[in-house]
């Protein structure tokens, strides 16, 4: 049974938890509405200052009550006389560390309400996978999830933060070193725990794919007792560490997959410019199931999303709907049109090998009559930085893309490859940025043409994306 139990929190709670010293104002104020840049604040909202590698935040905290913030939260700073005469009604709160007291906020919030919560976790495919469940979720409950990819040490206990009267919680964890998912995991305490998958995203910094493994089953350490984790059972990985298990585990494990037998099962998948369908298995029953966007990784993700939605006693016909509205994050396999008519897949977000492998793979899958894929630099791969690129360039050929569009130094390596693979040098242009590959594509782009955009954010590859649309 879900237990709401709402409370507001004040800023003598802030004092308390976080063991804050107020300097001025009133400790009766209600804590919410929080923002941590002064670019982005709008009055009435209560500016956290925090301390970054290079600046700290707090020194911007009379720029915040220019702005109107109504309190502010800070660490490491002296108050000027002068700011206490021009606003006399602000109040403001020195603290430690402003990052150690929003997380202690966050966790002592989330201990005020006994709802479920879903944390996801994985290489690649979090943030539309989150979507997806979350969207199943709401056919029954009201659900609050992470907006966008606040998938970090700040990110998350800013959404617990906001929580109301919510029923339910569907939130993504993301990491670059060990540690890190413990930390989000312990202070979430999930219900059930998913991983989508272990690829290569931040091998550069972990070393290997073993080693991002046990940095993703991180998240089993703040499991509740008696919780399910969820898995992709095709991910090789992941499929063997599920067969190591000995079943004396106190959480229960539920797999998905389309290859390896699992719980729930994915067949005879279809894919369209449209999206995808496919059959689900569940319980020994077949279920049609359309996915509104195309791509095998997205089958994968609709079947995870039934795989929570099973845990929580969701109906088949109300799952299959919630993966039917389900609405993708902007620039994420965003399907849309050029100028001139192509059809553009606008991936541009974020790149590793895995999720530019899916991209490529349902790139080559769909009918048009010709196929340019526009990609660039994968970044935070170190020393295996050369390597997957050639990987990609392998995907490249094997998926018979007809014109290839490089940006960056590091993906010249997918251009090398791909030619070394069979593609003609004349099917390949390589670029020093983002204009020379806007150039090209208004001169060659018709109708009957699919395009591909996939690099990482570093890039800015959405200046393509709005060049050409």
């Amino acid at each position: 049974m879900i237990i709401k139990m709402e409370k507001q929190l004040t800023i003598k709670d802030v004092i308390k938890i976080a063991n804050g010293k107020l300097i001025c104002g009133n400790e009766n104020l209600p804590f919410e509405k929080l923002c941590k840049d002064t670019r982005e604040l709008h009055p009435g909202e209560i500016y956290l200052g925090i301390q970054g590698e290079n600046f700290n935040g707090s020194t911007l905290y009379e720029q915040a009550l220019e702005k109107g913030a109504v309190a502010c939260i800070l660490q490491g700073v002296e108050i000027r006389k002068e700011v206490f005469e021009k606003h006399p009604n602000a109040t403001i709160v020195l603290v430690e560390n402003t990052v150690k007291a929003l997380q202690q906020l966050a966790s002592y919030k989330r201990s005020l309400y006994n709802i479920p919560i879903v944390a996801i976790t994985g290489s690649v495919g979090k943030t539309s996978t989150k979507d997806m469940i979350a969207s199943v979720l709401s056919q029954k409950y009201k659900v609050l999830k992470t907006p966008g990819n606040y998938n970090n040490e700040l990110g998350l206990p800013l959404t617990l933060l906001q929580l109301t009267d919510e029923e339910m919680m569907v939130l993504e964890m993301g990491m670059n070193s060990f540690g890190e998912i413990s930390l989000l995991s312990n202070l979430v305490k999930p219900d059930v725990a998913v991983i989508t998958n272990i690829g290569t995203a931040h091998i550069g910094m972990l070393g290997s794919r073993e080693n991002i493994l046990k940095a993703k089953l991180e998240i089993l350490e703040g499991l509740k007792p008696n919780g399910t984790l969820v898995i992709n059972n095709d991910n090789d990985l992941l499929h063997k560490w599920y067969e190591e298990q000995n079943g004396k585990q106190s959480y229960h494990i539920v797999t998905y997959g389309m290859q390896e037998e699992s719980n729930i099962m994915g067949k005879n998948a279809i894919y369209h410019e449209n999206g995808s369908e496919c059959e689900a298995i569940v319980e020994g029953k077949s279920y049609k199931i359309h996915i509104p966007v195309g791509g095998e990784h997205f089958v994968l993700n609709a079947l995870c999303a039934i795989s929570v939605g099973q845990t929580f006693s969701i109906p088949m016909e109300q799952i299959a709907q919630g993966i039917e509205e389900f609405e993708l994050t902007k620039r994420r396999m965003e399907i849309k049109h050029t100028k001139e008519g192509a059809l553009l897949i606008n991936d541009c977000y974020n790149a590793n090998y895995d999720s530019m492998k899916a991209a490529l793979d349902y790139l080559g899958k769909l009918p048009n009559q010709r196929k340019i894929a526009v990609l660039g630099d994968m970044l935070e791969l170190g020393e295996y930085s050369k390597e997957l690129h050639e990987k990609v360039g392998e995907v490249v050929a094997e998926n018979k893309i007809d014109m290839l569009i490089c940006v960056g130094e590091e993906a010249k390596n997918i251009a090398q490859k791909a030619i070394e693979e069979g593609m003609s040098k004349s099917q390949i242009t390589l670029c020093q940025n983002n204009e020379e590959a806007i150039q090209i594509l208004k001169k060659t782009l018709n109708n009957e043409d699919a395009v591909l955009l996939k690099a990482s954010n570093g890039l800015k590859f959405i200046e393509i994306c709005e060049a050409i649309c």
